[in-house]
């Protein structure tokens, strides 16, 4: 799991591109929201070693998060192989994260 919030974002070409379970989790260090649902998120990633965390500090004017439509933080995209399988928005609970994160690793 990524321990700090990348400032410098990757492409949406380079994000489309990634092979595999990818969760791209879009918010703020600075966000309250974001903070509770960090170590949600990290327990999570503990039993799905696999998933390549992707933590993206958004913004005014950050194109990435504005490409997957990202309105409140933190918002947490499962990706495999390049194409969206689940989406949660301030998630609260393990359980809503486990599941997206299932459906991240599942075969096709």
């Amino acid at each position: 799991m990524s321990s700090g919030w990348a400032t410098t974002e990757p492409t949406r070409a380079e994000i489309d591109a990634m092979a595999g379970p990818v969760l791209v989790e879009f918010g703020s260090p600075t966000c309250g929201h974001c903070r509770r649902a960090s170590p949600l998120i990290a327990e999570v990633l503990g039993v799905f070693p696999q998933i390549r965390h992707l933590k993206i500090a958004d913004g005014s004017g950050q194109r990435l998060g504005r490409s997957f439509r990202v309105k409140l933080w933190p918002t947490l995209v499962f990706l495999r192989d390049g194409m969206e399988v689940a989406r949660l928005v301030r998630p609260g609970q393990v359980a809503a994260i486990r599941d997206g994160a299932a459906l991240t690793t599942r075969s096709a």
